[in-house]
């Protein structure tokens, strides 16, 4: 695999309990700052998906 350029908003500063996201040509990958080691590949529709249902509210408690 090659090595992996992780991103984490903005508003997270230096905080320790963050998302973190990778993107390359073939898929986007997920990880929490707590646990770095576990990380989750999507494909691009999957994180297009993903996003679509944060932005909608579909995640909301």
């Amino acid at each position: 695999m090659e090595e992996l350029q992780w991103q984490r908003p903005s508003l997270c500063g230096d905080g320790n309990n963050c998302p973190e996201v990778a993107v390359t040509g073939d898929a986007v990958y997920l990880r929490s700052s707590l646990r770095p080691a576990e990380v989750t590949q999507l494909t691009p529709t999957e994180w297009r998906d993903l996003l679509a249902g944060i932005r909608n509210g579909e995640f909301d408690v």
